[in-house]
């Protein structure tokens, strides 16, 4: 609700504080005295356009404040969230019109556009100005207030969760058959690849190992030449190496025991016999692997030159990337057949909710259509008595795809005046009309919708005595569920108020005119009642007639 309205430096406003109650605040005063002026300040606040025109004082700039309690307003609290702004139980919106004419909106102190102004500040305010229709604009109005009154309120949220589901499950079904769509388009060239590699069935280290073999192929002969050399050197000759330091070392034992001196380096000499000795037999044993078989020869040239083409055409360097792109083809060929069972299995499911949604909405939709007739027989009875008693109002339901609102297309209708045509509401009724015919709807969905603040002006417009009277009442049964502000001509109205609100234009020592606004209390309500009834000076009869409205 709005605790507090707060306009600095507004067209004829140089400074003014309003702070309506929770119930129906009435406000009235004389044409001219700038109660639409507040509202255009209010409308700032809402989001709406503004220019320079509005400063009184070019030097400073324009600041309209609204304190709302938005302690129990969970949508709005929701929206807050979703928009990272601050989230408390006080909101305070600000709108500043600079010298230059530069706008700026705050939310809790955090600057916002003014789309997400006007996003916010409509789960906030509800303004009926003449020839405001938005409201009829968006079927939701219209559905929720059906749901109010057929009592299925509870149930059309049931379906709305059970249908984001659906949908969230619907679209995870044309993701993962969109991503096996593409899949399925790479997976035969993907299995081309994989047979591939899986024929050619290397092994860890394999192209660059048989590499290296064939170079020592092409080399063996100098290779074992080098090789049998160095084996003949230590083992065979006229004087290998290997006896004779065998020879030298039975020598220096048979001296050991005369010349103990000695021992040390017989043992060195007898190490290096036996290293020399281990040497020779490996250099024999190296010799023995060096193969000049050109049959071999032939398969190594044969799996080397398939290597190289698979290492150029995947753009690899070893032997482990070809492995390791063998194992990502076969990862990616077992995914494809994980979609399929994926894509199965979220088919059986959205089938099965979308079975469960069709029978909801069939529920819901019956449902509104039994409430129809005494939702819009009720509306009729309250628009004869709001002054509107040749109109006919009406409410057409037709099918539709699932929505967020269930299979219905709901429209509010209007003939107004018994000419057996009916069209559409926000076509067929004048500005005066459209806010007596929302405050019947709302009047009536009161108790089951929540509505932000609701402002009304001048509802009354066009009517007068009895049916200014049942405006009144209207007024005064929506304010117990909700806070209402409404700008009235008629005292049958403003005399229903919890709080009265009076605007009046006050000259300064400069005879500068400016618009105040005051809270009238018992004699001075009274004394305001009467004068609407009877003039600038009203008699004992407007005074006591104002009197029993206000009791």
């Amino acid at each position: 609700m709005l605790q507090k309205l707060v306009i600095n430096n507004y067209a004829i406003i140089d400074h003014l504080t309003i702070e309506p109650d929770a119930r129906l605040n009435t406000v009235t005063g004389e044409t001219g005295a700038g109660k639409s002026i507040i509202l255009g300040a209010l409308s700032l606040i809402l989001g709406e356009r503004a220019d320079t025109s509005v400063l009184i004082n070019k030097n400073e700039k324009s600041v309209i404040e609204g304190y709302f309690d938005v302690s129990n307003n969970e949508a709005f609290k929701h929206a807050l969230t979703n928009a990272e702004l601050d989230n408390e139980a006080q909101c305070i919106i600000r709108r500043e019109i600079s010298t230059s004419g530069k706008s700026r909106a705050f939310v809790n102190d955090t600057p916002v556009t003014l789309t997400l102004l006007n996003k916010l500040t409509s789960l906030l305010v509800d303004l009926h100005q003449q020839f405001d229709n938005l409201a009829l604009e968006h079927d939701n109005f219209q559905v929720e207030a059906l749901d109010a009154i057929s009592n299925t309120t509870t149930i059309a949220e049931g379906y709305r969760k059970l249908y984001y589901r659906h949908k969230s499950i619907k679209q995870k079904l044309a993701d993962n058959r969109e991503r096996q769509s593409q899949w399925q388009k790479e997976s035969d060239y993907k299995q081309y690849l994989l047979n591939e590699l899986v024929q050619a069935a290397f092994k860890e280290e394999e192209i660059e190992l048989a590499d290296q073999q064939l170079k020592q192929m092409s080399h063996a002969e100098r290779i074992i030449s080098v090789l049998q050399a160095a084996r003949k050197t230590l083992e065979e000759g006229d004087q290998p190496l290997v006896n004779e330091l065998k020879r030298i070392n039975q020598q220096l034992q048979g001296i050991a025991d005369v010349m103990p001196e000695i021992k040390s380096l017989q043992e060195r000499v007898s190490s290096v016999w036996v290293e020399l000795k281990d040497i020779a037999g490996e250099l024999e044993h190296e010799e023995s692997k060096v193969s000049l078989d050109p049959t071999v020869m032939e398969e190594l040239l044969q799996r080397i030159d398939l290597g190289y083409k698979l290492l150029k055409k995947h753009g690899a360097n070893t032997t482990a990337e070809l492995l390791e792109l063998q194992h990502k083809l076969e990862d990616e060929l077992k995914a494809t057949l994980d979609i399929n069972e994926a894509i199965e299995k979220l088919a059986k499911e959205e089938g099965a909710i979308y079975k469960e949604l069709a029978a909801e909405a069939a529920q819901l939709s019956a449902q509104r259509k039994k409430a129809i007739p005494q939702f819009v027989k009720k509306i009729n009875e309250l628009l004869a008595l709001v002054g509107m008693p040749n109109a006919r109002f009406d409410v057409r339901l037709e099918p539709t795809a699932p929505t967020t609102h269930g299979i219905d297309h709901v429209q509010f209708l209007l003939d107004a005046n018994k000419s057996g045509q009916f069209q559409l509401l926000q076509k067929a009724a004048s500005g005066g009309e459209m806010s007596r015919i929302m405050l019947c709807i709302k009047s009536l969905t009161a108790k089951a919708l929540h509505l932000p603040t609701l402002i009304f002006d001048e509802v009354d417009t066009g009517i007068s005595g009895e049916a200014a009277r049942q405006v009144g009442m209207l007024l005064r049964d929506l304010s117990q569920y909700h806070q209402v502000i409404c700008i009235t001509h008629q005292p049958q109205v403003a005399a229903r108020g919890t709080m009265h609100f009076y605007v009046y234009k006050e000259a300064d020592k400069n005879e500068r005119l400016s618009t105040k606004v005051k809270v009238l209390h018992a004699d001075e309500r009274i004394l305001a009642i009467a004068r609407m009834i009877g003039g600038e000076q009203p008699s004992e009869a407007a005074i006591s007639n104002a009197k029993e409205l206000v009791n």
